[in-house]
């Protein structure tokens, strides 16, 4: 596939995603005024053409509305599709910051180092199902730990760091390790064959972060102030999120497991948010922030 048509399939699943609904002649205006027109009109063969390739590249589906005779493009939550956003995104920030050189000494970015590193070894072995061999770097150990090998489930992004989740064959255990703290990551000959009706999702649908904890997971109520409240309705602290809006607070509910991850992420909000529910996380809390405060008075 050229680089150039990839592009066109971009803009044409961007263009319809802004407006939501646009009708066949609104669509031609716009593919008018596109970089990619070359003086031809969009005719409805390279539409029909266009549709069909976005739904096997990128598994995003344009359907008409026979009512109305507008292009929308179907809500899905799949795991293919997030990866496919993922990618448009990614295409989409990379053809604008390649535009914008001129100015590049203005933009300041975050790295993801084992993205360049190992992902596409683990991604390999995922496709390949094939099991990850490597030695593992913990930050709460001080030897490596030589030789793992990982039957490599799913592969999750959080926080600027790529994890892999898989089992550790020695021990039989489902277990998340950090793609940068890997070294000497292989893909060795040994298959295995994964449930393929457990996904990421639903491995990780009560988890906040990429830790799994045993139990169930608890009703969660948090207050925040109006500010905090913003911040919390454009970036879900969890899938679950829902609000209660109040005069000059919030309360927001979720469904999550209780793990050290929830308690980090909540104190780091400090006094903007408050552990109202259950009363097990609300004394984490109260003792993270307790022992926080005695770094500073000690002596």
């Amino acid at each position: 596939m050229s680089k150039d048509l990839f592009n066109r399939y971009i803009w044409m699943v961007e263009t319809i995603r802004r407006r939501g609904r646009i009708t066949r002649a609104e669509l031609d205006s716009r593919w008018r005024e596109s970089e990619f027109n070359d003086g031809t009109p969009l005719c409805r063969r390279t539409l029909y053409n266009y549709r069909n390739a976005i739904a096997e590249v990128f598994n995003i589906r344009i359907n008409v509305d026979k009512r109305t005779y507008e292009y929308y493009i179907e809500e899905n939550e799949s795991a293919s599709n997030s990866v496919s956003n993922w990618m448009l995104n990614a295409r989409a920030l990379a053809d604008t910051l390649t535009a914008a050189q001129d100015v590049a000494g203005r933009i300041m970015l975050e790295d993801i180092p084992s993205a360049r590193e190992n992902l596409g070894t683990a991604i390999s072995a995922i496709r390949q199902r094939r099991c990850l061999r490597f030695d593992y770097y913990s930050y709460t150990r001080t030897k490596p730990t030589r030789g793992v090998v990982v039957e490599t489930y799913f592969l999750r992004v959080f926080k600027q760091r790529w994890y892999v989740v898989g089992l550790n064959v020695n021990d039989r255990k489902i277990k998340t390790y950090a793609l940068d703290r890997m070294k000497n990551l292989t893909v060795t000959d040994r298959e295995y064959n994964p449930d393929d009706a457990v996904g990421p999702e639903e491995y990780f649908r009560d988890a906040f972060g990429i830790v799994v904890t045993k139990g169930a997971p608890k009703r969660v109520a948090v207050r925040t102030d109006a500010h905090t409240a913003h911040y919390l309705r454009d970036l879900p602290l969890h899938p679950s999120q829902q609000e209660m809006l109040h005069d000059g607070f919030s309360i927001f509910y979720y469904n999550m497991l209780i793990s050290d991850e929830l308690v980090d992420e909540i104190v780091s909000y400090g006094p903007r948010m408050t552990v109202l529910e259950p009363p097990e996380l609300r004394t984490m809390i109260i003792a993270a922030h307790r022992e926080a405060l005695d770094n500073y008075t000690k002596k």
